[in-house]
């Protein structure tokens, strides 16, 4: 019950990990929450399933939201604060991978809206609730990156490039609110077997290249990195357990955050799971 008490927001929570985490909410007995995407069909199946292993003292509330719209991002948010008077966690989960191929023959306007979706989503929010966070002096936003973010990803740029904003983003709003004890961190949760790998290999190699076609292919095989995993790393980022450590980018499979917490001091005078720039002195080179 590492949530008990706590209400939370988390966008695309109409199927995969953002449903993942929704259910898990429930079962740390957060005592509301809030759940959106723009398939209203499907957010409502999601919404029943969570009510079906909540008690009563749990409010589940669901409602249709495209988060690009930062008119529909309004009435999300005063909604949930209008139902439960404050929201303690906000976790910006909605996503998708946009077009894909070469650059010279991407379709701009399905570029641009991977942007607005994946980075203009998680500003919005952010934007539209860190007033109440503020005010009550207390909050935990989780923006979900990916591997996009920490390398170049040929063929999604669109994706890459809308990732590497959100940790940009991370950090920068993490100083912003570091003296209203309100952490903002954000999370790699691996290669999930989800609706994007059905998109890459839908896609294909001529769109996505061999060699990223040629690692969906091994990761359905596979089963790929386990929805647990990211999951269990949500519930830490909005616990209390977590309290300090923010400005992070943190894989789940690859790094050891259930020992965070001990290291909490080190972490925040350190650039540890940042994203920096390289120069030749780091990799031992003297070049000037």
């Amino acid at each position: 019950m590492k949530l008990k008490g706590r209400v939370a927001i988390i966008t695309g929570a109409s199927q995969g990990l953002g449903e993942a985490i929704a259910l898990e909410f429930v079962r740390q007995g957060a005592a509301g929450i809030v759940i959106c995407a723009r398939d209203k069909r499907k957010l409502l199946a999601v919404q029943a399933k969570m009510k079906k292993i909540a008690p009563k003292a749990q409010k589940i509330c669901a409602m249709a939201a495209d988060v690009s719209h930062e008119a529909d991002v309004k009435k999300l948010i005063n909604f949930s604060l209008k139902e439960f008077k404050r929201v303690d966690v906000l976790v910006n989960n909605a996503g998708i991978y946009g077009p894909m191929g070469p650059v010279e023959k991407m379709d701009s306007s399905a570029w641009v809206k991977t942007l607005e979706i994946n980075l203009f989503g998680v500003f919005h929010c952010c934007k539209h609730i860190l007033g109440s966070m503020k005010k009550n002096n207390y909050g935990k936003i989780i923006n979900l990156s990916g591997g996009g973010a920490t390398g170049p990803l040929a063929f999604i740029s669109a994706y890459a490039a809308s990732k590497a904003g959100v940790v940009r983003f991370t950090e920068t709003l993490a100083e912003e609110c570091r003296d209203f004890k309100i952490d903002v961190n954000a999370i790699a949760p691996g290669a999930l077997n989800t609706r994007l790998l059905a998109e890459v290999l839908s896609a294909g190699p001529r769109l996505v290249g061999e060699d990223f076609y040629s690692k969906a292919l091994k990761q359905k095989k596979d089963g790929g990195v386990p929805l647990k995993l990211g999951v269990d790393l949500c519930v830490f980022l909005a616990s209390s357990e977590s309290d300090g450590i923010t400005g992070r980018i943190i894989s789940a499979k690859w790094d050891p955050w259930k020992s965070l917490a001990q290291h909490r001091q080190e972490l925040s005078l350190s650039d540890i799971y940042t994203l920096r720039r390289i120069t030749p002195k780091d990799r031992g080179k003297k070049w000037d």
